[in-house]
């Protein structure tokens, strides 16, 4: 495949992914204040319809695999942005909480479905040395996404929470209309493996799998508790919008993801990634009356989460280039779970040691898993996980 077919196939996967993660993802929790003010739920129905959206995100993720054996790996893509447009424009139109946990369902879902396929369409479709950089440009559309949904979001500030969702809907019908138009079909490939490919399969990914439950982990408390220390330090209305365009904006520095994994090697990478979402953490937890330091925490934060997804999606790449698909889903599988784990767990001990202690934590914990990755990829264990 030429590099203009390439690019094709990643600026299609930019405007999917970017939609999915960095829109429909968070497009929920971003609105939630408004949506509890105008609807007038309990904190229970409103964490509830959270917990529910993760649940259609990792059944997006269980299922897509499936569904690209039977129909190819553009069917799950394709299914993903209906979810999204579907599921925002009912939450637009939503008065009750049953069909507005139905849309948040839907609507988060969408990131399930999307973003392992894009590695068998990548490996499959365009040739090694185009693979790493079309797939760092598929991840970061999370950060234009991200900058997309925090503009809606201050375009909302005078308006309705509701334009944030429609804006969402939007722009899912726009990439999905995008990634039909500029990504080939790829057949199916239910080619049946048996426990023994199943089993060198899994040893491959340890190492890449146990990034993957720091990463999420770490990521998903920065997400979580980010708007409460703005709202804590008494900001004003558009100080949430900001940082995430400031995170999206940052995170722009993925781009080059495939270079420096090429150069220095993927598990390096991911340790640089963890180290540097331990300073934003830290950053985070030093926070005052100012916009100032979340501001600078968000630039540090975007730049090591946007690179830490890339990368491991071509550090899996790397690993089962035959089987992208599969190893990329299985390590987002097992962040997914530490993303619930991790919040939760934050919650029991924040009555007791303060959000300040837990921030601080949390940044311990991926310094230290970022120092260990930094140990194992000079060693020879590292050269079998990093391998190509």
């Amino acid at each position: 495949m030429s590099t203009r077919s390439a690019a094709r196939i990643g600026i299609a996967g930019a405007a999917v992914v970017g939609v999915a993660f960095g829109m429909a993802r968070y497009v929920y929790g971003l609105t939630l204040p408004d949506i509890r003010q105008e609807l007038g739920l309990s904190e229970l129905v409103l964490g509830l319809i959270a917990s529910a959206t993760f649940a259609g995100y990792l059944a997006g993720l269980l299922l897509a695999g499936p569904l690209s054996a039977r129909r190819g790996p553009r069917a799950p893509t394709t299914v993903g942005g209906v979810c999204g447009a579907l599921g925002a424009a009912i939450v637009v139109v939503a008065q009750s909480p049953g069909l507005l946990a139905v849309g948040a369902v839907l609507c988060g879902s969408a990131g399930g479905w999307v973003w392992a396929p894009y590695s068998d369409i990548v490996t499959r479709t365009a040739v090694d040395r185009l693979q790493p950089r079309a797939l760092a440009m598929i991840t970061t559309g999370t950060g234009a996404g991200l900058i997309v949904l925090g503009g809606l979001a201050m375009l909302a500030v005078q308006g309705s929470w509701r334009l944030v969702w429609a804006g969402v809907a939007t722009a899912a019908v726009i990439a999905a209309i995008a990634n039909l138009l500029l990504v080939p079909r790829a057949g199916p490939n239910a080619r049946l493996r048996s426990p023994g490919d199943m089993t060198a399969l899994a040893r491959t990914l340890p190492v890449a799998a146990a990034y993957s439950v720091i990463y999420f982990a770490v990521v998903i408390i920065y997400f979580t508790y980010a708007a409460d220390v703005l709202d804590r330090a008494d900001l004003p209305v558009f100080a949430t919008p900001v940082i995430y365009v400031v995170i999206g904006g940052s995170g722009v520095v993925a781009l080059g993801t495939g270079a420096m994994a090429i150069r220095w090697g993927s598990a390096r990478v991911a340790a640089m990634c963890l180290v540097t979402v331990a300073i934003a953490l830290v950053m985070l937890s030093f926070s005052d009356d100012s916009l100032i330091w979340p501001v600078i925490s968000a630039g540090v934060f975007g730049v090591g989460y946007m690179t830490g997804s890339a990368v491991l999606a071509v550090w899996t790449a790397e690993l089962a280039p035959d089987r992208a698909g599969a190893a990329f889903t299985g390590c987002l599988v097992v962040g997914a779970v530490s993303s619930v784990v991790a919040p939760a767990l934050a919650g029991t001990v924040i009555p007791s040691l303060g959000l300040g202690a837990v921030l601080l934590a949390s940044a311990a914990v991926a310094l230290i898993s970022g120092m260990a990755l930094i140990v194992i990829a000079r060693g020879p264990q590292g050269a079998s996980a990093t391998a190509g």
